[in-house]
């Protein structure tokens, strides 16, 4: 069931949906029930052990949708080949992705590429971590969202809590980044810097 609330706590009824929904590990991470699981083992026809009370709300989780997409473009559609796909791992990060390096990212279907998904105990340290995750990960070869993500992770009114569903259209200098560069770039920029400095 997916509701939208106003600026006076009014909440307005959207859609519902029949099946896992795509931000259903922020679910997951929050309360610790895999939805997924719990879903199969229902329709194999075990009975849910939990009742509403049951579900305890732990932290915070945010979920960010890389998608291979121009956001300098109104998030226009990328196509392409993954040259190089680094993903972040360690506590409280989660990852759930089909790409790799080689993957063909085609018009013919969704955009997304990944979500990633960070729990931290706190709003702070969850876009914090948010931050980091997207900081070491890596998609070359296709554009992506990672940039403009980062971007909103160190938007002052994104960290105080302060968005709604304008942010975007309200926020136009989380498009004001740099595209991104590899690693692999960067190394070689240096290289040639230190073979130039001493006259190789």
């Amino acid at each position: 069931m997916e509701f939208i609330a106003d600026q006076e706590g009014n909440l307005y009824f959207i859609e519902m949906n029949t099946r896992v929904q795509v931000e259903h590990p922020v679910s997951e991470m929050i309360t610790g029930i895999d939805i997924v699981k719990w879903q199969l083992k229902i329709a194999d026809g075990e009975k849910l052990p939990y009742k509403q009370e049951d579900i305890k709300f732990n932290g915070f989780a945010i979920e960010g949708r890389v998608n291979a997409e121009d956001p300098k473009h109104d998030f226009l559609p990328a196509i392409g080949t993954v040259e190089r796909y680094y993903v972040p791992g360690g506590f409280g990060i989660r990852v759930e992705h089909a790409a790799s390096k080689g993957f063909e990212v085609t018009p013919y279907y969704d955009s997304m590429i990944a979500k990633l998904i960070v729990w931290a105990p706190n709003w702070e340290e969850a876009v914090d971590r948010m931050k980091a995750a997207l900081e070491t990960y890596e998609i070359t070869g296709v554009k992506t969202t990672i940039p403009v993500l980062k971007k909103i992770m160190e938007e002052e009114d994104f960290r105080n809590g302060k968005f709604d569903t304008n942010y975007i259209k309200t926020h136009p200098q989380i498009f004001d980044y740099e595209e991104h560069k590899s690693k692999e770039d960067f190394v070689a920029f240096l290289s040639a810097v230190i073979a130039a400095h001493h006259g190789l």
